[in-house]
């Protein structure tokens, strides 16, 4: 089974999108959907509650409905999908939500997904062969920067992204180019070794840094497609985060 977590915050307008899209990924593997609301306060929890009033609901597909409501379908020959709920009372960070979200998990392998529309789930057929079908990795990233349909926005987070991944690789004895991306897919096995404590999105640094020092597991990364919003559009993360990373970079180099 896959497990696919899922932080969410404020994203009424692109989350029930995401969920279709995922339920509809890898059509031939059972999935569970583990959405962890942190903190909405733009609709996201209501709409929620709403479409599963008892935290949790099982079917093979899911699509969006004319009313922006979730339509649940069943058909014998397409593997389930789960969907359970959490919800966090207060806002505290993407780290906070991925934490709760991996301690619920029960899938071999587990995926992270974004509640906005950058990313797309079709590409995990490729990244999920490497670990279940092929057996030669134990960790996947996605790159945004191997080719594959990209939107151009901003240089400055491009740079940022870069230098981030430039420092890591340094530090790691590593060779990603994207560090920062969110899919990120892996064995139970890892993690079950995997101990975040980062609420912020340092927590994607620290998970990276518990992978590469861990040196036992096979990583591997291939492009994925990147459509990438605006912060007129809700994009969140800001050049604090950046600022931030590089002090994480050296903090779990030195003192994890």
């Amino acid at each position: 089974m896959l497990s696919v977590i899922v932080p969410v915050f404020n994203e009424a307008a692109t989350l029930p999108h995401v969920l279709a899209m995922v339920s509809m990924a890898l059509p031939a593997v059972a999935k569970e959907i583990i959405v962890v609301d942190d903190g909405s306060s733009d609709g996201t929890r209501e709409w929620l509650k709403a479409n599963f009033p008892t935290g949790s609901c099982c079917a093979t597909s899911l699509t969006v409905g004319v009313d922006g409501g979730l339509v649940f379908t069943d058909e014998p020959a397409i593997a389930p999908v789960t969907v359970r709920l959490f919800y966090h009372e207060r806002n505290s960070g993407k780290g906070a939500a991925l934490q709760t979200g991996l301690a619920e998990a029960k899938g071999d392998v587990i995926v992270i997904q974004d509640a906005d529309l950058e990313y797309d789930p079709a590409d995990w057929t490729v990244m999920y062969d490497l670990i279940v079908r092929r057996k030669i990795a134990d960790v996947v990233y996605g790159s945004r920067f191997y080719g594959r349909p990209h939107r151009s926005l901003y240089f400055h987070h491009y740079l940022a992204n870069r230098f981030i991944s430039l420092v890591f690789n340094l530090l790691y004895n590593q060779t990603l180019t994207d560090i920062e991306c969110c899919y990120k897919m892996f064995t139970r096995d890892v993690m079950s070794r995997l101990r975040l404590t980062c609420n912020d999105f340092g927590c994607e640094i620290q998970l990276s840094a518990q992978i590469a020092r861990a040196g036992r597991w096979r990583i591997y990364e291939m492009g994925i497609s990147y459509f990438g919003r605006t912060y007129e559009e809700g994009k969140k993360i800001g050049w604090r985060d950046g600022v931030k990373a590089i002090w994480y970079l050296a903090r779990f180099r030195v003192f994890s």
